[in-house]
């Protein structure tokens, strides 16, 4: 998962993009990234680290110019080591190409090996994001070949991106001398978003990106389809994909995106009251409402459901962990030892919401584990007589292969296991998951339209249909390496999912 944004204006963007970056920390933490091109000449600073922490006032004033794009990095593919690997990505033919991408291609080791053989293009890091910019410049190269580029040139091209890629992917691209392209998986896995103001267009992971600098939301971008801004401002969108199916990810609604974003034309913040609405049935028929004192939320994703459910239950709900928001999210440290260590550096207990209480921690998600045991012990210690736990997501028991690192299938504590087996491993006296049929019905009660997602990590069933054993196998192979018990503080984590 990573965040992006393109824009395209009359005005200087370094500090739009910037400030849209900041509004998707979010989804990334290990890298940024900022492009801008002024008169055909493209202005780049990237590196690893955390927005504010990669941009001085010095590398602002090194990105002219009136359209670029910017992206938050969050590895899923390639060498978390390498700051090479930190997007924008630039290819300089045909045009001189430079590109931002969210997602995960599946079948990326296929595609570098047609890249070398068929189109003689060499791809110089691990990263899948470079297998796609070239897979697009390719395209691009063939559709304009003898003629000058238009956009119906750049939808053949990225009609031919999609015959050839598999996965997920919302991508922008600035094209030297030309304008902005976006575009979208046929199945609309990871979004991606337009705004405006005077004449100006944002493209965006996120709509909190447009609304936070001031834009106003348009519209989503459509699975398949392809929008190209010019220079001068003009939109022009065109559907590339015979028939594509809007199947978004649903853990960007459980956990991902930030609660005040629309994507799909669904609310994050209600999408999650409804999953707190579907936990509290689940509740009731696990424990008493008479033998819960109080609900505590686990910071912070999980606020509007543990909220929603207190009150459907007429139970106290109180603030029982304080978080220090200067600790990175705990998925994202980079061993074991570190996870486990940085969970009480991020979290920090109300011992008198617990002392003498039977107490009900709701959480987003559960993935490894390490944090939900930790996290009880936590509670244990601060003196509560019986720790309930309730996760608003079903149990995590598959690999997620479309940009969220979940780990392989040993690491997911749910993964062959009985829901009585993980309650021992946390240490809890009683787990309730979020169902799977609740949890879609929960969200997709939000969008008619939308008649399935990818809920693969929980059901195990990849919506692309063209996933394998073997290519979770190969794909887990791309993920970090190294001793899970080394305090690796100089390379960048890949990410997992749990808060």
């Amino acid at each position: 998962m990573c965040g992006i944004v393109g824009v395209v204006s009359n005005a200087p963007v370094n500090q739009l993009i910037y400030d849209a970056l900041l509004l998707l920390q979010h989804r990334g933490q290990d890298a940024a990234g900022i492009v801008t091109q002024q008169e055909r000449k493209f202005f780049m600073h990237k590196a690893k680290g955390m927005v504010r922490d990669v941009f001085r006032t010095r590398n602002m004033r090194s990105l002219p110019g009136n359209c670029g794009l910017g992206q938050v990095r969050y590895p899923t593919a390639g060498n978390a080591f390498s700051e090479e690997e930190a997007q924008p990505f630039y290819v300089n033919a045909p045009f001189g190409i430079v590109l931002v991408h969210n997602g995960n291609l599946t079948n990326a080791h296929a595609l570098k090996a047609e890249l070398f053989s068929a189109d003689h293009r060499h791809i110089n890091t691990d990263s899948d994001s470079e297998v796609l910019l070239n897979v697009l410049a390719h395209e691009i190269e063939i559709a304009t070949r003898g003629v000058s580029l238009k956009p119906q040139e750049l939808f053949t091209a990225v009609r031919n991106v999609h015959r050839r890629v598999k996965g997920s992917y919302a991508v922008i691209a600035l094209i030297a001398g030309h304008g902005v392209l976006a575009f979208r998986d046929p199945f609309g896995i990871r979004p991606l978003c337009l705004g405006s103001l005077d004449g100006s267009t944002v493209v965006a992971s996120e709509s909190v990106a447009l609304e936070g600098i001031g834009y106003q939301f348009e519209r989503n971008v459509e699975p398949g389809e392809a929008v190209f801004i010019t220079l001068d401002g003009k939109v022009q969108a065109q559907q590339c994909f015979d028939n594509p199916q809007l199947s978004p990810c649903i853990f960007e609604y459980v956990y991902l995106a930030r609660p005040d974003s629309v994507m799909d034309d669904i609310s994050v913040y209600q999408a999650r009251l409804n999953l707190g609405e579907s936990l509290a049935k689940r509740v009731i028929s696990t424990v008493p409402p008479n033998e819960i004192d109080v609900v505590i939320p686990i910071p912070e994703s999980s606020r509007p459901s543990a909220a929603q459910l207190a009150q459907l239950l007429g139970l106290p709900y109180r603030e029982g962990f304080v978080k220090n928001r200067y600790v990175g999210r705990t998925f994202i440290m980079p061993g074991q030892s570190v996870r486990k260590k940085s969970v009480r550096q991020k979290l920090n207990v109300i011992a008198s919401e617990f002392k003498g209480r039977n107490v009900l921690l709701v959480d987003d998600s559960i993935v490894r584990g390490t944090t939900s045991k930790e996290i009880v012990q936590m509670a244990r210690d601060a003196g509560a007589r019986k720790v309930y736990m309730a996760s608003a997501a079903p149990p995590v028991r598959y690999p997620n292969v479309y940009g969220i690192d979940m780990p392989t299938s040993s690491e997911l504590v749910a993964h062959d296991r009985t829901v009585e087996e993980i309650r021992q491993i946390i240490g809890c006296d009683a787990l309730i998951y979020q169902d799977v049929d609740g949890m879609k019905k929960a969200v997709g009660a939000l969008n008619a339209r939308i008649k399935s997602f990818d809920a693969s990590c929980f059901d195990g069933v990849y919506v692309t249909g063209d996933i394998t054993s073997g290519d979770i196998v190969r794909l887990n192979e791309k993920r970090r390496s190294g001793d899970e018990n080394q305090d690796d503080t100089s390379r960048l984590a890949l990410p997992n999912s749990e808060a």
